[in-house]
Order: structure tokens, then sequence, then C-alpha cells
């Protein structure tokens, strides 16, 4: 079975921005590359698991969270030849406008069925895997499956961070994680 590092993408990896898909507006929070490529060397893969309502809101598109996706990768691949192992996203919210979309589904954070697909797909060990967010949202799907919860204060961080109500680490950023967890394991 193979370790994974599930990841948030708005506010944990990039910058928030409300209902973020153009690619010009992307932006990686400070040394958050960084902290991918040293997950990637320490042997696990690197999903991203994120809402994205804006979709059902009608804002954009699948493909344009595809693309974006894409250009991620891109740029992670041109700097520091690494990529996201996957990307797996919620397209739904009950309040959209965009009917196909507008249901209550089992695959919106905290729900646990985008870890569950990707679990399936790539034989991943829960126990040995983590998620990291800047929500509590982010978290609580992932703490059902025995996956261990990281937070970061990035994003929505420093405001989520009062909601917390279960034992978790809390970090300043992704990349803060990144080195303690490269010294734990190289120990």
């Amino acid at each position: 079975m193979k370790k994974c590092i599930f990841i948030d993408r708005d506010g944990t990896i990039n910058i928030e921005k409300n209902y973020l898909h153009k690619i010009e507006e992307f932006e990686f929070i400070k040394n958050s590359e960084k902290a991918i490529k040293i997950f990637k060397e320490l042997g696990y893969l690197v999903i991203v698991i994120t809402n994205q309502s804006g979709i059902a809101r009608g804002y954009y598109s699948e493909n344009d969270v595809k693309i974006l996706h894409e250009y991620i990768n891109k740029i992670l691949k041109e700097r520091y030849d690494i990529e996201i192992d996957d990307f797996y996203y919620c397209p739904h919210h009950i309040k959209g406008e965009i009917k196909e979309y507008a249901i209550e589904c089992k695959c919106r954070k905290p729900e646990p069925e985008l870890f569950i697909k990707a679990k399936e797909k790539y034989n991943i060990d829960f126990l040995n895997s983590y998620m990291i967010g800047d929500k509590l949202s982010d978290l609580e799907g992932a703490i059902k499956l025995g996956i261990e919860p990281v937070f970061v204060r990035t994003g929505h961080g420093k405001i989520e961070e009062e909601k917390i109500y279960f034992n978790v680490k809390k970090y300043n950023d992704i990349y803060v994680f990144a080195k303690e967890l490269k010294n734990k394991l190289n120990k």
C-alpha cells in the first residue's frame, strides 16, 4: 500500500481567491511548491482534494478546473520536475444554479467519497497518510477514515482555527509541516 499526502487546494497550496479558476490569477503560497517537492522526495503520493462549488454556481466549468490543474502541474514540472499525482474535486453545491450540480452529494468535503476513490485507484494506506487543509471541513472527512489531519493557518486558517474541536497539529503553512515531516522521517 502507498502513503499519501492529501492536500486542499485553495488557501493551502495557492493564495485564496474567491472562486479561482483562471490561470492568470493563480499564485502559489510562498514555498508551497517546495513543500510538494519534499513530499514527493519522501515517497508520498500527492493528491489534491478540493471543493469547487463555483461549478454548481455557474461561475466556471469543470473544463476550467481541469485547465487550472494542468497549469499547476506544468509549473511544478518546469520548476521542480515534479507533479501532483492527481486532482479530485467536487463540483456540487446544494444551492447551485446549474441543476445537474445543485445536489447534496457524498463527494463534497467533509464527506469522504473523494478520499475513498483515491484509495481505490492508488491503493493508499490511510493510516500512513495525511490530509492538509486550512478549513475544518478539509479535515473532518479525513479523520473519519483514519487519515492524520494537518491544519495550516494560510487561506482561511486564521479564522477557521477557532472552530477546530479535535486534536490536530497546526502549522503556519504547508512548507513548515513538510520540513518537520522530513526531519521526523530522516531521523
